[in-house]
């Protein structure tokens, strides 16, 4: 869990598993279009993703699409949510 709480401590790793817990499976161009980063940048962050198993990815024709394959960083996530939920 250590891993995976330092890889989603930088803020567009964190912004893409918000996008994939909404969406279920993307491929990485449209990652590129909502973050707003070049390919490579993004890339490079579902590449550190993919190595420490939080994300999964599968070749369709020319495209790459990523999803998420630990769910356990959600329920990290989650917890972390409602603790800084002002409520």
């Amino acid at each position: 869990m250590a891993v995976i709480l330092r890889l989603l401590a930088h803020p567009y790793r964190l912004k893409i598993v918000d996008i994939l817990e909404a969406e279920k499976e993307l491929p990485v161009h449209d990652l590129v279009t909502r973050l707003k980063l070049p390919q490579a940048a993004v890339s490079g962050h579902l590449r550190k993703m993919s190595r420490a198993n939080l994300l999964m990815s599968k070749r369709r024709g020319k495209e790459v699409w990523y999803s998420i394959c630990d769910r356990r960083s959600l329920t990290i996530l989650d917890c972390i949510r409602k603790k800084g939920d002002p409520k």
